[in-house]
């Protein structure tokens, strides 16, 4: 996985760079994530890792993709099919838009909780999280009832466990020591 994620990295700092430069970078994103499907879907996969020519690859590949990506993108899969990267596409996609949202000062955060929580505690929770990490957040809320209260943020690398199943564990290791 860090080996994808390295092969990943030039690509989608020389596509966020152009893209940026070109005051494109939604359509940027919207690109390469078309071209992380294709590149995922299981007709292509054997063609990818196989013996045929780059230049083929590329020629196919980017028919395949067809006016859903531009002239610019299409170099970017040149240089990737001639050196045998088109299977790092999704981690190039994935690292753009982390790219992305650096850049425009986006965090997301994971909210797992007990219950429901009412659209007041969100904005309350969103406000808190937006101070806290000077950023602008995207809550993403999941229920899980074995919390038994309380709630989990995760927001990057910050994680604060307010449930009480977190609590209880915590006390149990104080105890325990």
């Amino acid at each position: 996985m860090a080996e994808i994620t390295t092969i990943a990295r030039p690509y989608a700092k020389a596509a966020f760079d152009f893209a940026l430069e070109q005051k494109a970078v939604e359509s940027w994103a919207e690109m390469l994530n078309f071209a992380a499907l294709v590149s995922e879907n299981e007709a292509m996969q054997p063609l990818l890792s196989g013996a045929m020519a780059s230049n083929k690859l590329a020629e196919l590949f980017i028919g395949v993709c067809g006016e859903q990506i531009n002239e610019q993108a299409q170099n970017l899969l040149k240089v990737m099919a001639e050196n045998g990267r088109l299977v790092a596409l999704p981690a190039v996609a994935q690292q753009f838009v982390e790219m992305q949202r650096e850049y425009a000062k986006e965090v997301e955060a994971q909210i797992v909780s007990a219950t429901e929580l009412t659209s007041e505690q969100l904005q309350e929770l969103s406000a808190s999280l937006e101070k806290r990490l000077a950023r602008k957040v995207k809550l993403n809320c999941s229920i899980d009832t074995s919390l038994i209260a309380g709630v989990i943020i995760t927001a990057g690398d910050l994680v604060i466990d307010g449930s009480v199943r977190g609590k209880i564990s915590r006390l149990s290791d104080t105890l325990q020591s």
